[in-house]
């Protein structure tokens, strides 16, 4: 069974089509949940599995056989790679990433508008209570009504 905490496992995918060599990276983007990707050899291509089910069928391979399939499968698997993180940015760091936004452009200061007579626009106000309070009750309504 393949070992997620492993950098790079590279084993055998055993099914009733046949066997193939598979490689699981770490390093690659999580795929969706219950799913994950793994580099199929006789497909030539990063291709996304369901990790239950194909779980029970990866099997390790011994020293020997991991060289071997290292030796030939390696270039392909390093294509695969590239060509899959590329269409994949998801894991880029965006701290290393340089700012490329335009520069922000200061705001004009706003010109004050004509300062106006304070005296001069506004009506003088005449509080002189012309009306006789004896014609009305305490809630303002007319007694002569």
């Amino acid at each position: 069974m393949y070992n997620t905490a492993k950098k790079l496992w590279v084993g055998e995918l055993r099914t009733s089509k046949g066997n193939t060599i598979v490689f699981y990276d770490g390093q690659l983007p999580q795929a969706s949940p219950g799913r994950v990707y793994m580099f199929h050899t006789v497909r030539n291509t990063i291709v996304e599995f369901v990790e239950d089910i194909v779980k029970a069928n990866l099997h390790d391979l011994d020293d020997e056989q991991t060289a071997a399939a290292m030796a030939e499968f390696g270039d392909a698997w390093k294509a695969a790679r590239a060509e899959f993180m590329s269409k994949h940015q998801s894991r880029i760091d965006l701290s290393k990433v340089p700012d490329t936004a335009p520069p922000r452009k200061a705001k004009p200061a706003a010109e004050p508008d004509e300062v106006a007579d304070s005296d001069d626009d506004i009506p003088d106000f005449d509080d002189s209570d012309d009306d006789d309070d004896d014609n009305y009750d305490e809630m303002g309504d007319n007694l002569d009504d």
